[in-house]
């Protein structure tokens, strides 16, 4: 692909892993003139094929209005410029204002999305997160700190009801109150796995029960770059099966004979 200039592309980088990439993401990555990533959850791997005259700018002490500065120099210098996050954009990555401060200036823009912490950390684990007869709903969801709060309706405890699968992103530092919230509705033996730094070089999982996820994370001294997993679909040897592939079961592509 030939990318457009002036342009800007955000790119989700996915959770660390550089083969993790999207194809269209890693062509970007490599073709555009300036990339701005965030440095302290995108790992030098990510960027180990950028073009050699690339300009890098880690963006992890920049605040709004210097990244948007820079972007909108770039992009008057007739310069492709890729937004480098984590993850997936659709979670946890502040582009919502980013665009807006882009469309007040009508720089056109492109989202490529990226793999999330919560589907490599599942693939780690060997597992399908959502499994016919015992959990068909996946929730992801954090828990208020100083940068964000979460609304009132979004409440860990009240989604911590529907006793899905829960995926719990930026929690670390408030596990303690994170458990006491999930032990509500959630069983204490309810499988957890803890997921810190997935898809780095320095991974480790931990899968423990829902009562023992506050003291295992502070033993290990986990304060970022953590994610939990809380579902019943962790539990071993759970024996199920689909109705899609049933024998006895007919669709448009397999009907009854």
């Amino acid at each position: 692909m030939t990318l457009l200039k002036p342009s800007v592309y955000f790119i989700g980088a996915g959770p660390g892993d550089p083969e993790l990439l999207t194809l269209k993401a890693y062509k970007i990555i490599t073709q555009g003139d300036v990339i701005l990533y965030a440095d302290s959850l995108v790992p030098k791997e990510i960027l180990q094929d950028v073009r050699s005259d690339a300009q890098l700018i880690p963006t992890g002490n920049k605040t709004l209005e210097q990244i948007i500065d820079l972007i909108i120099k770039s992009v008057k210098n007739n310069q492709s410029v890729v937004r480098l996050h984590s993850g997936d954009l659709t979670l946890y990555s502040a582009i919502h204002e980013q665009i807006l401060r882009l469309r007040e200036e009508n720089i056109p823009f492109e989202l490529v999305p990226g793999i999330s912490a919560f589907q490599a950390a599942a693939a780690k684990l060997q597992t399908e997160l959502t499994i016919p007869d015992l959990v068909q709903t996946i929730i992801l969801t954090r828990i208020s700190g100083r940068a964000s709060a979460v609304p009132e309706a979004e409440e860990l405890a009240s989604l911590a009801a529907h006793q899905a699968s829960l995926c719990l992103y930026l929690a670390a530092r408030h596990i303690q109150e994170a458990q006491n919230k999930l032990l509500q509705y959630y069983a204490p033996d309810t499988p957890v796995a803890i997921c810190f730094r997935i898809g780095w070089p320095d991974e480790k999982i931990w899968l423990v029960p829902l009562e023992k996820m506050a003291q295992v994370t502070e033993e290990e001294n986990l304060i970022r770059t953590t994610l939990y997993l809380i579902s019943p679909a962790l539990k071993a040897n759970y024996s199920t099966r689909s109705r899609l592939y049933h024998p006895e079961h007919s669709h448009l592509f397999r009907p009854n004979k």
